[in-house]
């Protein structure tokens, strides 16, 4: 397609570029990660209690994959369907293999990521019942992430702050109209 020009420039559209993305912009965010190494510190805060001679995708990598999606502006699960094929977001996470070609399942092949249904057992696995159920057989650590995050703020400072103030406001607005929900 041929578009109107900018200055001396030819502005033309192309459906044969390939492989492409709009995210070149979460290579900033992987630089930054391997400098001060957040999604190993936070997949730490995770049990895995899958058999580990089933698994294509570690804890990391899903937590990557999910810590990636959410900076990048994909906040659903669902989004991961079509994210799973993302070359891009296959670097982010750290993928050998960035098109997935080398998948075990052949059902999978051509997809580098987890889908939404494996994030999905990432993020709803309890540590209460983690070691026993069939699918959801990740848990969270919900004290190491608590502990994670204050950690990294005091990280934030040269030297600690002697005080920290939470301000917790309680101010209560009801809805327009007294809507539910």
């Amino acid at each position: 397609l041929e578009y109107q020009s900018l200055g001396r420039r030819e502005v033309i559209g192309r459906f044969d570029g390939g492989r492409i993305t709009s995210d070149g912009g979460g290579l900033l965010l992987r630089e930054v990660d391997q400098r001060i190494g957040l999604l190993d510190r936070l997949a730490a805060c995770f049990t895995d209690h899958r058999n580990p001679e089933s698994i294509e995708h570690s804890v990391r990598d899903l937590v990557a994959q999910r810590v990636y999606g959410l900076a990048l502006g994909y906040e659903d699960l669902n989004d991961h369907d079509d994210l799973r094929k993302d070359s891009t977001l296959a670097l982010l996470v750290g993928k050998r293999d960035l098109t997935g070609e080398r998948r075990v399942r052949e059902q999978d092949r051509g997809n580098p990521l987890a889908a939404s249904s494996t994030l999905n057992r990432l993020e709803l696995g309890t540590p209460e019942s983690a070691s026993s159920d069939r699918y959801k057989r990740i848990a969270a650590d919900s004290e190491a992430l608590d502990r994670l995050l204050v950690d990294l703020f005091l990280e934030s400072y040269r030297k600690p702050p002697r005080k920290i103030w939470l301000d917790l406001d309680a101010t209560d607005d009801p809805l327009h109209g007294q809507q539910e929900g």
